[in-house]
């Protein structure tokens, strides 16, 4: 069985200026989701969030691995990473 969907690692900037990075196969519906208030905890309270980076990817474990990667770094790591990256 071929995977032909798209895996997405995400960063949104929430309302209070942190960041918040997930994995998703839907992006816009993800983003709706945390907006409303259905998403994750952590951006329930900090809305509206703004998609601020996305990368994709052909397999589920490589989006995971580099959310993973990215909730590792420290802020001021993130925010170049981001900089130089940023959509």
């Amino acid at each position: 069985m071929v995977n032909s969907k798209t895996h997405y690692f995400y960063v949104l900037q929430c309302n209070d200026g942190s960041f918040y990075a997930g994995y998703t196969t839907d992006l816009q519906h993800r983003v709706d989701k945390h907006n409303s208030g259905k998403g994750a905890k952590y951006t329930n309270s900090r809305k509206p969030v703004t998609l601020i980076f996305y990368e994709e990817f052909s397999s589920k474990s490589e989006a995971m691995k580099a959310e993973a990667q990215f909730k590792k770094l420290k802020r001021p790591e993130k925010e170049a990473f981001l900089k130089k990256e940023r959509i």
